[in-house]
């Protein structure tokens, strides 16, 4: 496997500029642990609420240094079948009766052909250890999975290599950048955590969420989106089952564009209110605390109780 450093960028400045560059806008932080990631070779555990840009980061690594993206998205029960590898075993079968119509009665031959490599479904994990040319592995929303997963995981980011018992060992054949994402729903074990560089993503302070809105559309106006930015961070200041995420404030401000919104009061609040808010209960509640405050001119800041 080749090194982390044969095409690793030289400081984290430059990262944070290759991100830039993929329409990532990386604070200092953020910068410095994708910069040591490819330096050391180390994966990132990246926490925080749902929505704050986690799994974009991995996507805007993928843009910027030219690597496809292969993605595990986790939830409850994966095991190492949908992860890792198994066999097709409906081909195995079909192999199996061709060779008994053939007349072919040789057992010995007969297993080692139906445990060759053409039989084996590779799954994201060995995908990304296979891969011939260098990739960055996303493991999305690891705490929805159960530590028996983490244990399997961390056995195989700990060399980047699996065992396949019929076909031996799998060596990495070039060093993945991985990026492991979790909402902090449960406590991830103390071993995953040493294993990894560690990054906590937040919600931005409203000045780079509004830099972050008139990125992706430069159709609206500086004014404009920092009203946005403002309006949202009042609804997420509610008791909500969902709190609006960055991708969504980026398609407020699409929307707002389309609809030729020069402001936002409490009439087109509500028309584009959805475009936000995803939960009914959730748009009861932002209907009742926001829009009126926004028919008042009031300025942002906490709804009124």
């Amino acid at each position: 496997m080749t090194g982390p450093e044969a095409d690793s960028p030289q400081t984290p400045t430059e990262v944070r500029d290759a991100l830039g560059e993929a329409s990532y806008l990386a604070d200092e932080s953020v910068a410095l642990v994708a910069f040591l990631a490819q330096r050391l070779g180390r994966p990132v555990l990246v926490e925080g609420p749902a929505g704050v840009g986690k799994t974009e980061l991995a996507k805007a690594l993928s843009r910027a240094t030219g690597r496809e993206m292969i993605r595990l998205q986790c939830y409850e029960g994966l095991d190492e079948a949908k992860s890792l590898y198994e066999w097709n075993y409906r081909k195995q079968l079909l192999g199996i009766q061709a060779r008994a119509a053939a007349g072919d009665s040789d057992e010995a031959s007969a297993l080692d052909e139906l445990f060759a490599p053409e039989y084996l479904l590779e799954r994201p994990l060995l995908e990304a250890i296979s891969s011939e040319e260098p990739v960055v592995l996303l493991i999305d929303e690891i705490d929805k999975t159960d530590q028996e997963f983490e244990a399997m995981l961390l056995e195989l980011l700990s060399d980047f290599q699996v065992t396949i018992p019929e076909l031996g060992r799998i060596e990495a054949a070039t060093h993945p950048i991985v990026v492991i994402t979790s909402n902090d729903s449960r406590e991830l074990t103390e071993a995953l955590k040493r294993r990894c560089l560690y990054l906590w993503i937040d919600y931005p302070d409203p000045e780079r969420e509004a830099e972050i809105v008139r990125l992706h559309e430069p159709g609206i106006d500086e004014r404009l989106a920092r009203r946005l930015v403002e309006v949202v961070a009042m609804v997420r200041d509610l008791d909500l089952r969902k709190p609006p995420s960055i991708s969504e404030s980026i398609d407020w401000a699409r929307t707002l564009v389309l609809l030729g919104a020069d402001d936002i009061d409490e009439g087109t609040f509500r028309e584009s209110l959805s475009t936000i808010v995803k939960h009914r209960a959730d748009l009861d509640l932002v209907a009742e605390k926001v829009a009126p405050a926004l028919g008042r001119g009031e300025p942002a800041g906490s709804p009124g109780g």
